[in-house]
């Protein structure tokens, strides 16, 4: 449904993106992972005709990203990485304005300003960020598109809002639609993907599914010990680097094939407490790239 043979789109300054090669099937949802500036806001701007490649082709449903882009703009829900919006005109007006464009009535546009409490009612140039980006969703949605294009979709949303959109991406994916979705949290996209995409310097190094991410992933557990010293002795006899802190914290990196060894290691010790540390999709890439992710992964 969407394909990229060979797509190459390069910047003045020597950035872009690089013989890209992949295809998303009919009723997959796909998470595009990398840091940033690695090529997916490019990436996706191909794919919706606003940059036309240097060489390669990007295609939806058989039709040329860049040559029947307002064919493909007509059936396509897309949510920009920067939303940018007529702000003289109403949500209401920008939501008719979208219905006009597309020559079809929003059949969903109701029930998703109620999912995501959205009054369209006010003047778009006084909307937050956070109302901004609900209005986008709609905008995206309402139309029932078969093809969905999604770049940060939840920047600028609180955590309920986010837990609602999550919900509408997996009902989505159950009904059959085909997404595309660019992220910076893997638990957005562990939760709805079936596969990912991971993109470095403008080329994909790895294509493959979502649990093979989820056991690549490395979580560091904060572990406190009525006895410190010797928790950390036998963590280490049991092969897990752990660090101790200043306060006395020791600071485990768990990879996730090895979650039931630590625990039962733990389950020896006289344990006070224990934290997971956060870890950011970009500390994980970082821990993916060291751990040679790019070996066998195409």
């Amino acid at each position: 449904m969407i394909e990229s043979h060979g797509l190459t789109l390069t910047y003045p300054g020597g950035k872009g993106v690089f013989e890209l090669d992949f295809v998303i099937e009919d009723g997959k949802t796909t998470g595009y992972l990398g840091p940033n500036g690695a090529g997916k806001t490019t990436t996706i701007r191909a794919l919706l005709g606003f940059m036309k490649p240097d060489r390669g082709r990007a295609a939806i449903d058989g039709l040329d990203c860049f040559a029947d882009a307002p064919r493909i703009q007509r059936r396509l829900g897309t949510i920009p990485g920067e939303i940018s919006f007529p702000e003289k005109m109403s949500g209401r007006e920008f939501l008719r304005f979208m219905n006009d464009m597309r020559g079809e009535r929003g059949k969903r546009e109701a029930e998703l300003l109620a999912l995501f409490d959205l009054d369209p009612s006010g003047r778009i140039a006084k909307f937050s960020k956070g109302m901004k980006q609900k209005l986008g969703i709609v905008a995206a949605f309402m139309h029932d598109p078969q093809v969905l294009i999604l770049d940060e979709p939840t920047s600028g949303l609180d955590p309920l809002m986010q837990s609602r959109f999550v919900a509408l991406i997996r009902q989505e994916r159950d009904r059959g639609k085909t997404i595309l979705m660019s992220s910076h949290s893997f638990e957005e996209v562990d939760k709805t993907c079936d596969q990912v995409l991971i993109i470095r310097e403008g080329r994909i190094i790895h294509e493959g599914s979502t649990e093979m991410l989820r056991r690549s992933r490395t979580r560091t557990y904060l572990l406190q010990a009525a006895r410190p010293d010797a928790a950390a002795s036998a963590l280490t006899e049991a092969g897990f680097p752990a660090r101790a802190t200043d306060n006395g914290t020791i600071e485990v990196p768990v990879s996730g094939d090895a979650v039931d060894r630590f625990i039962k290691t733990v389950a020896a010790l006289q344990v006070v407490d224990l934290n997971v540390k956060h870890q950011s999709l970009e500390e994980h890439f970082m821990r993916f790239y060291q751990q040679g992710g790019e070996e066998g992964s195409r």
